[in-house]
């Protein structure tokens, strides 16, 4: 092995490694970026890849597949604050068509009452469980084909307000005051952004 390939098996050792240390919202966002870099016969490669480890798992996933793609059965996960609904709902972002764009309509309108949640209720990211899921929930919808354009870009704009909510709470964690306050100066960063 020449010192070329040597170093090249270091290198991609080590993005899998940095890779695996990610988030799945982290993932999500770098695979699509990855993918935006390819060219189309290289995406039509990857395509028939996907779609060949896709295939192992079609009969366990078809009835969810079923409900993903039906307006009326995704009508009815509103409460996004009730982690079965999130974990609904990233199954069905997972398996929604990306053509669908009734059922991506009825999955926008849910994930955009999020500003409402956060104003009335302060959004619980109280531990890493529930951060994840809202973080790769908004990451999957911004890439996801069924939604347009537009809905992308508000779907963007709320995964940046979510970040921007976890990041002024790892900073109040370090900030030394009583545990009480800590919601309240969340509260009030909220109201001023």
């Amino acid at each position: 092995m020449s010192m070329v390939e040597s170093w090249s098996c270091v290198q991609r050792e080590g993005v899998y490694h940095w890779f695996s240390s990610l988030t799945s919202a982290e993932r999500a966002e770098f695979l699509c970026g990855l993918l935006d870099l390819c060219v189309p016969i290289e995406l039509r490669f990857l395509g028939c890849c996907l779609e060949d480890l896709a295939r192992k798992d079609y009969h366990s996933l078809r009835d969810a597949e079923i409900k993903a793609n039906n307006p009326a059965d995704l009508s009815g996960l509103t409460n996004i604050t009730d982690e079965v609904v999130r974990s609904k709902l990233l199954v069905s972002l997972a398996l929604l068509g990306s053509d669908n764009r009734e059922a991506a309509g009825v999955l926008y309108r849910t994930l955009t009452h999020i500003d409402s949640v956060i104003n009335n209720y302060g959004l619980a990211l109280n531990d890493g469980r529930t951060e994840e899921q809202f973080l790769l929930l908004f990451t999957m919808a911004s890439h996801h084909p069924a939604f347009s354009f537009h809905q992308k870009q508000v779907l963007r704009q709320q995964l940046g307000h979510i970040q921007d909510i976890l990041q002024v709470r790892g900073r109040l964690k370090g900030f030394t005051s009583s545990p009480g306050d800590q919601p309240r100066l969340l509260m009030i960063f909220l109201k001023n952004n």
